[in-house]
């Protein structure tokens, strides 16, 4: 488990931190009648999950040597 700890918050902090930001800067800008496809905020939030994870794991493997 210790192996994987770096890839698992950097998957949940990339997940989250999509997740709020989009909230933040696009939900509150625009109109409650625009209707937005959830499936594509919920592939980008998947994806930049895998890009932390990714800087995730190379920060854990660089720190520990």
């Amino acid at each position: 488990m210790k192996n994987i700890t770096g890839v698992v918050i950097g998957f949940i902090v990339g997940v989250a931190g999509f997740l709020f930001l989009f909230k933040i800067i696009i939900l509150n800008r625009i109109a409650p009648e625009d209707e937005l496809a959830p499936g594509i905020v919920v592939l980008a939030s998947v994806l930049n999950g895998v890009l932390f994870a990714f800087a995730g794991s190379f920060l854990q493997k660089k720190l520990t040597k």
